[in-house]
């Protein structure tokens, strides 16, 4: 047990020891897309939560420094697809930087309010950004849900997380009593 002096400022940790924190919580994988000035834009995330129910918000975070964050500070509306275990590939993709992310085989499609649509993702939240907040060395963004879709077939499938720095997937848990 950690004990802190009274008006005394505690140390932060450092940036390596947060990490290693978090490579042992495992965390649900999206997508986030969103239109920008040469065409669309999206990437990996792990940080998407859900944040009010009325009103319907989400949050995530994004570097500073990724190359999606100028598109980012641009766009009114975003879609942020839910991956299913079989989608390790697709999460990959949008997870590896200097490529078109878009190009085949990614099967996407514009909807009429212009984001771009991962036509594959089961479970996907159309949203539009209410703030943007400078948390550190990332974008905190705060959006809210405007329309969702749900496949029918999402119920069945597995979720795809991220763990200790690999793409899995969670089975059904043991009933505690």
């Amino acid at each position: 047990m950690t004990s802190t002096v009274l008006g005394a400022e505690p140390e932060l940790i450092d940036p390596a020891a947060l990490r290693r924190v978090f490579r042992g919580h495992a965390a649900g994988v999206a997508i986030v897309t969103m239109p920008g000035p040469h065409g669309p834009v999206g990437f990996t995330a792990t940080s998407v939560a859900s944040l009010s129910a009325d009103p319907p918000l989400l949050s995530f975070s994004v570097a500073i420094t990724s190359s999606c964050a100028p598109a980012l500070a641009a766009a009114t509306g975003l879609v942020v697809h839910l991956l299913s275990d079989d989608q390790e590939e697709l999460a990959a993709r949008f997870a590896t930087p200097g490529i078109d992310r878009f190009a085949e085989p990614t099967r996407w499609r514009t909807l009429p309010t212009g984001e771009p649509l991962l036509v594959d993702a089961a479970v996907w939240l159309r949203t539009r950004i209410r703030s943007r907040l400078i948390a550190g060395d990332h974008h905190l963004v705060i959006a809210e849900i405007a329309e969702t879709r749900v496949d029918s077939a999402a119920g069945l499938l597995a979720p795809l997380v991220y763990h200790n720095g690999r793409y899995g997937t969670v089975t059904a848990g043991r009933s505690r009593t």
